[in-house]
């Protein structure tokens, strides 16, 4: 029996919860909004078509309706407009978490949370000081979207399936991510050596163009939002991922935003590093080696989201 609560019923939200019942992986989901009508036509609209689903109970509710959740999902807040970086959202957006953090901490004391609304990074940091809740049970969604595209892009560039790419993005979710190319690799073969050793009779792949790669996945969020409006789909599967490993056995390493203790030299900000992530949330950091140019880009990353916490009431 799992037992998952989302907060915020927007486009992403809802799509999680549409997700998280065609997957089959919660038994119990429960949409909270102050849009109470909303939240109303979302779950009715999902649950409806159930009966050709795992069985699963999904409705609206409030915040006393959270109680005995293993994973709460936060999605609420301001949505990020055409032209807007996610930092922009920020003292808004802080404001609306602080709000709901006694609300829902107070019902679902032992949850998992997982915040997904932007900036990312920062109300990830605004739950860690504003709540009691265990460092271990908070994780930002982070740049575990950024990676998906990275892989997705490079998969397509190579034909090969996204399962054999392993390659990650670090930092903030945001414009000063970065991929740490020294440690992405397909299939072991490192990225920087995979023209010449992944040979594919009648295809030959140009040089790849690391610039070019890192600007598409730090730009993909916009030109989305741009196209349609929102990003709803990729970051909402993301989710799914990170609620799969929260209920399974095992641990998965995965680009999470979690508060930093003195890794490569950071201390007292969220971002994303590669984590592993378990039954019990955070079960630890894998501190993959970087180079000194890139630790000094996650450096970076980490003074850039200082700089905004500093200008914020937290």
């Amino acid at each position: 029996m799992n037992k998952i609560s989302i907060i915020g019923t927007g486009s992403v939200g809802s799509t999680i919860a549409y997700s998280l019942a065609i997957l089959g992986m919660a038994s119990e989901i429960v949409m909270i909004d102050i849009n109470s009508e909303k939240a109303l036509g979302e779950a009715l609209d999902i649950r409806q078509g159930t009966p050709f689903c795992s069985p699963c109970s999904i409705y609206a509710g409030s915040y006393l309706d959270a109680a005995g959740s293993n994973i709460v999902i936060l999605t609420s807040g301001i949505a990020r407009k055409p032209g807007q970086s996610r930092l922009d959202l920020a003292q808004t957006n802080v404001d609306i978490t602080k709000s709901i953090i006694p609300e829902i901490t107070k019902y679902a004391p032992d949850a998992t949370y997982i915040i997904v609304s932007n900036p990312v990074d920062i109300l990830t940091y605004t739950f860690h000081k504003f709540s009691d809740l265990p460092e271990n049970r908070i994780i930002g969604s982070g740049t575990i979207l950024d990676t998906a595209r990275l892989r997705a892009r490079l998969s397509e560039y190579y034909n090969i399936s996204q399962s054999n790419v392993h390659a990650y993005v670090f930092g903030e979710h945001g414009d000063s991510s970065f991929i740490p190319w020294s440690v992405a690799n397909i299939s072991n073969v490192p990225i920087s050596k995979c023209n010449e050793l992944i040979s594919l009779p009648g295809m030959e792949s140009p040089a790849l163009n690391f610039d070019e790669i890192e600007q598409y996945v730090r730009k993909s969020g916009g030109r989305v939002i741009a196209r349609k409006g929102a990003t709803f789909y990729a970051v909402s599967i993301s989710v799914c991922h990170i609620c799969k490993c929260l209920l399974a056995g095992i641990d998965t390493t995965m680009t999470v935003s979690t508060m930093m203790h003195g890794e490569y030299g950071i201390d007292d900000v969220c971002l994303s590093t590669l984590n592993l992530v378990g039954h019990d949330g955070i079960r630890g950091k894998v501190n993959v080696p970087l180079t000194d140019e890139e630790t000094a880009k996650l450096r970076f990353s980490a003074d850039t989201l200082k700089d905004v916490i500093k200008n914020l009431n937290i």
